[in-house]
């Protein structure tokens, strides 16, 4: 039955069979292919201990404040997501910024 199971793969944008699927998968996980890009909202590439510049004012939910346009993180940490990045600003604990808002500086 798991012949008639398709599953859509986002990377190739087709429809494959779940165990051709969940093979490629595997096979692709031991080539270090587990590291993940990260681009800011110009197109530039992340990495950890990079600092950013804010492109928009921000309201940051939880903390009743809002980090203006201009603002410098340094040192950011790269997550797991392509989309988030981890990093630290006084008064605030555990601040998770989307990449798109941010430019490398």
């Amino acid at each position: 039955m798991a012949d008639d199971d398709y599953v859509y793969d986002e990377e190739s944008g087709e429809w494959l069979p779940a165990a051709e699927l969940a093979a490629k998968r595997a096979a692709g996980a031991g080539d270090g292919s587990d590291t993940v890009e990260v681009r800011d909202a110009v197109g530039n590439l992340l990495a950890d201990g990079d600092q950013v510049t804010l492109i928009k004012d921000l309201e940051v939910k939880g903390a009743g404040q809002t980090l203006k346009r201009g603002t410098l993180i340094k040192s950011i940490r790269l997550t797991g997501d392509p989309q988030e990045i981890d990093c630290r600003y006084e008064g605030i604990k555990g601040l998770v910024l989307r990449a798109e808002f941010v430019k490398k500086r």
